[in-house]
């Protein structure tokens, strides 16, 4: 770009500058590529070396993910402080290259960017001037100027004098379909709670638009730079409620340069399981409650069994009889272990081994006359090893004290519940056995998980017969390598008799620690491994829309944070699932009483105040005092209603008029009635996952949740809860239309007039 291109200096100055950012860029990516490349290509290597070369490849996967994710916007304001100092702030960190290596470009979470978010004219923190720069790509298109030391008559020309124009501009653009940052507009009462400390559990609530899933997406990004050796060990968690929600999040940790965090609903949260089936809400509810745990642990005990009357056993032409209360004695004193079932059955098994030990040893080897004992104790043995050679001993124990599955315990659960549910709740929950999973079985498997354990004498048995022949390969490798120094050595050592002593790898290493060097190596990142163990222990959690998990679902969530360091987000307003807990307490008092902190972000930056105020009365009529959050903003669009005879016909007319010619338009409907309404649409489908990039969407109340739009037009709105219809009138950022055949609610009418 030529200087005349600029209108003054100010904007020059700015765009070499962000020219030069963007060469250090391009020559860092570079070196990174050519370092992963190169790591890669040593192949096998010592141990040491094959550390460094993994740590060195985690290392520049990162940078190279961070600078690809923001390249287009990394530099987007400037801080000029009263001692002369000018930092410029971006989405990472840049130093220069020699010795002292300077700050050239400052992470917004660095404790020196902070004044960037919070000085005020009041308290202007050492500031002179706070610089906003707009870009497009790579070119500098505006520059907006807050002056915060009033004393300094130096001006640039580009002063905004409310210090607004960067944020309103931010919240009038048009939608993309995807959450984008909030970087460059953190408000300060958002700042602090994104640079909160992270033990412990902090609650975040908001209603509609306060910005509460971009500040806890952008403190999952601060406490990674914050505590990068800790959390990028252990990972972070961040549940959303619906595949979709995910998708609409998910660009906006890589582009603030973090891609090491999991992002999942809790129906994904069990590996190797995916919820894809749907529960009626009677049964989401009645899977949801807390009880559910004990009735899990008695459907379990249910399966350790007593013979009904007895068992018989046929040993050595003998037949022993194993009856109700001889198995009794030793199914407690299994019990009595505290263990996992799976890890308790090798407890059963020696019990019942002694029991029938002990019932053949009496009848074979005691005396008919005085009743002593003609066995020996390795007598005894040989029989207690006899017995565990026969196949009907373990029949016997398989039916007694099975090894389990939690997919086969809560899936034969489901399939007959009335024998430890109620009439009318096990009606609820009862389908025939099946492969497909619900959200709200989840927690359920994840518990039967807790409940059963593993017995892992296999896996040990499976993981010592590979050691054992990793060491036998690597003997072979350290003797062909002894057999060929041998060879060359053997016609030289009478002329060099020095040559004797060279070592070779026979006498520096033996097989066992040979073989530990070349065990395959596991590249997966921490949150990769997390997403395949169940048992991972999270550094922090972050869950959204916390409001609607059940109490099944938040044990889950606890046995994966030890620590209890989580950010819950939400609004009790909006809890819509019947199996959701709905208040703060509630949710946390079973697990931390109440050590924990709460705050309320209390202003609306999405939804225009003509729009929130016809929300907020439809809460109102059901709780007078609800108070919304406030608005920033006003468009002059009041929405608007009508009633049609034909529905698909007035929805796809509707949609043409709302459609924006940037941005996208949601229409927000009952789920029986997508088919007939998207049989109207243009490009729009039913029944598959939403995708947010087109233009026009079809969504139920739920799938809405968290999301929002340019233009939103509710169908049927008397068919909705009020925390449905509350969370439907609030997606929309610039217009709202409602379509409805019968009787508005109540509330609705009223506030539409």
């Amino acid at each position: 770009m030529s200087n005349t291109e600029f209108p003054d200096d100010e904007l020059r100055q700015e765009q070499e500058f962000i020219d030069g950012l963007y060469a250090r860029v391009d020559a860092l990516r570079g070196d990174a590529e050519t370092s992963v490349t190169d790591a890669l290509a040593q192949g096998n290597t010592p141990m040491q070396a094959r550390l460094e070369r993994d740590i060195l490849v985690a290392e520049r996967s990162g940078l190279l993910a961070a600078l690809n994710a923001v390249d287009g916007c990394l530099c987007f304001g400037r801080i000029d402080l009263t001692s002369g100092v000018t930092h410029h702030i971006g989405r990472i960190g840049l130093r220069t290259d020699d010795a002292e290596r300077t700050p050239v470009l400052i992470d917004w979470r660095a404790d020196v960017a902070r004044p960037f978010y919070l000085a005020t004219g009041h308290t202007p923190m050492g500031l002179r001037r706070r610089r906003h720069i707009a870009t497009e790509g790579r070119r500098v298109t505006h520059l907006h100027d807050e002056i915060l030391d009033l004393g300094d008559e130096t001006r640039t020309g580009h002063e905004d004098p409310t210090g607004d124009a960067v944020l309103l501009a931010a919240l009038n653009s048009a939608r993309t379909g995807r959450m984008s940052d909030i970087v460059q507009t953190i408000q300060a009462d958002q700042d602090r709670i994104i640079r909160a400390p992270h033990r412990g559990v902090l609650v975040v609530e908001g209603g509609p638009g306060t910005g509460k899933t971009a500040v806890a997406l952008h403190r999952a990004a601060y406490l990674l730079y914050e505590h990068r050796e800790l959390l990028a060990k252990r990972a972070v968690l961040i549940v959303g409620p619906n595949p979709a929600f995910l998708g609409y999040i998910g660009e906006v940790l890589p582009s603030l340069g973090e891609t090491g965090v999991l992002l999942a609903t809790v129906g994904e949260l069990y590996p190797g399981v995916k919820a894809t089936a749907t529960d009626t809400p009677e049964a989401a509810a009645v899977k949801g409650r807390a009880a559910m745990a004990d009735v899990l642990a008695e459907v379990v005990r249910a399966r350790q069994a007593l013979p009904d009357p007895v068992i018989a056993i046929e040993h050595d032409r003998e037949v022993l009889m194993l009856d109700d209360g001889l198995v009794n004695v030793a199914r407690e004193r299994t019990r009595a272990a505290k263990l996992p079932h799976n890890a308790a059955r090798e407890h059963f098994e020696g019990h019942i081994l002694n029991t029938l030990t002990e019932l053949y040893a009496e009848r074979i080897g005691t005396d008919p006359f005085d009743g002593s004992s003609l066995l020996d104790p390795s007598d005894v043995t040989q029989i207690r090893d006899d017995l565990a050679e026969n196949p009907e001993v373990w029949a016997a124990i398989d039916r007694l004290w099975p090894v389990l599955t939690p997919q086969r315990l809560v899936a034969d659960f489901l399939a007959a519940p009335e024998e430890f549910l109620p009439a009318e709740d096990a009606d609820a929950v009862r389908r025939p056995v099946t492969r497909r999973w619900t959200v709200a079985d989840v927690p359920l498997l994840d518990e039967a998980a807790e409940l059963l354990g593993e017995d892992d004498r296999l896996a040990r048995e499976r993981a010592e017969r590979e050691r054992e022949r990793q060491i036998a390969y690597a003997q072979g490798v350290l003797d062909v390598s002894y057999a060929s120094r041998t060879y060359e050595f053997e016609d030289k050592e009478e002329d060099d008799p020095e040559s004797s002593e060279v070592l070779s790898a026979h006498d520096i290493i033996d097989a066992e620690r040979f073989a530990e060097r070349h065990e395959e190596d596991d590249h997966r990142s921490a949150a990769e491994r997390a997403a395949a163990d169940r048992t991972w222990a999270f550094g922090h959690i972050i869950v959204d829309e916390a409001q609607e998990l059940s109490p099944m679902a938040w044990r889950l969530l606890m046995r994966r944070s030890p620590t209890r360091s989580m950010t819950l987000v939400g609004d009790p307003a909006q809890t819509a699932e019947a199996a959701g807990v709905g208040s703060w307490s509630g949710i946390l008092a079973p697990y931390v009483e109440d050590r924990w902190e709460h705050t309320r972000l209390g202003v609306n930056y999405r939804t225009p105040a003509e729009i929130m105020d016809v929300a907020a009365a439809v809460v109102r009529a059901e709780n007078p005092e609800f108070e919304p959050p406030s608005s920033v903003r006003s468009t002059g669009v009041r929405p608007w209603a009508r009633a049609t005879d034909d529905l698909p016909g007035a929805v796809a007319k509707a949609v043409g008029e709302l459609t924006p010619a940037e941005g996208r338009l949601a229409v927000i409907a009952p789920r029986d009635l997508h088919r007939s309404l998207a049989a109207r649409l243009d490009g729009v489908t039913a029944g598959a996952e939403p995708d947010l990039t087109q233009t026009v969407v079809l969504l139920d109340p739920r799938q809405a949740k968290g999301l929002e739009f340019d233009s939103v037009l509710v169908v049927e709105p008397a068919r909705y809860g009020t925390s449905d219809l509350y969370v439907a009138l609030t997606r929309a950022t610039q217009h709202l239309g409602v379509l409805h055949t019968g009787e508005l609610p109540t509330a609705l009418a009223k506030a539409l007039m």
